[in-house]
């Protein structure tokens, strides 16, 4: 049984910290911006954004900013109280890795920390089921092994093309020109380093920016989804229902009155 403890998003330059985790108490790190370092039993770590960290249980740390940087980072204390099924959670070591499903794990964590902070009804139910799945999935992610730098290289290239082209129809054969590869070879390392399809990806990115664009524009629904490039206002809905948990109409209760 996993129980979050604590969650944190910390944006700070002069961090420092020392901990010691009790027995069945973990620690996850997920850098967000610039670099930070820790010592975990005395073994130095430099991380940077991207890098994910992974402290056992037992296991005394301190961890500190580099002098003059800004870092953010998003932080998870939980405990497990039984065996663990998962391989991640039965070792001793730590685990550093820079993993391919950076969006996915950043967007989680998000989650997590807004329930942490908002604190509706039900919300420890909540962000302890976010968590497991976010250690699944990384698990997952974890036993097919480290990425080669040039793999994550090219995923960041058709990262970069969707999150400045989402609202134009993207496809492999798009993708696969961009990084000079076949059109399978491009939807199947996205798949593979990322956990997620293109167009999961493609609607994820029109996703967060629906959001703003309910809360903070004017427009109506069907011109954000126009905005957004879906055809079919239905199937915005449809999307943005199954994405956020929310009609995109009840987003538009926290806009700011028109002047």
């Amino acid at each position: 049984m996993l129980n979050v403890l604590d969650v944190q998003e910390q944006h700070q330059m002069d961090w420092y910290e020392e901990q010691y985790l009790d027995q069945n108490e973990y620690c996850l790190s997920l850098i967000t911006y610039g670099n930070c370092v820790y010592w975990v039993s005395g073994q130095k770590t430099i991380l940077e954004k991207g890098d994910l960290l992974l402290i056992p249980p037992e296991s005394a740390y301190y961890g500190k900013s580099v002098p003059t940087r800004v870092h953010t980072k998003q932080v998870v204390r939980f405990s497990v109280q039984q065996d663990a099924a998962l391989p991640l959670l039965r070792g001793s070591d730590t685990v550093q890795m820079k993993p391919g499903g950076y969006d996915l794990y950043h967007d989680r964590l998000q989650h997590i920390a807004a329930q942490w902070r908002d604190k509706p009804p039900y919300y420890r139910l909540l962000v302890d089921s976010l968590m497991i799945q976010l250690l699944v999935e990384l698990n997952r992610e974890y036993d097919r092994g480290v990425i080669r730098e040039d793999k994550h290289r090219l995923v960041d290239t058709m990262k970069r093309y969707i999150q400045q082209n989402y609202s134009r129809r993207i496809t492999k054969e798009h993708l696969g020109e961009l990084i000079q590869r076949t059109p399978n070879y491009a939807a199947t390392l996205f798949k593979n380093v990322t956990g997620q399809t293109i167009s999961e990806y493609v609607h994820d990115q029109r996703m967060k920016r629906a959001v703003y664009m309910l809360t903070e524009s004017q427009l109506t629904i069907t011109e954000i989804a126009e905005f957004l490039g879906y055809q079919e206002v239905s199937y915005f809905y449809r999307i943005f229902k199954r994405k956020m948990g929310v009609p995109p109409a009840e987003m538009m209760n926290d806009r700011p009155s028109a002047l």
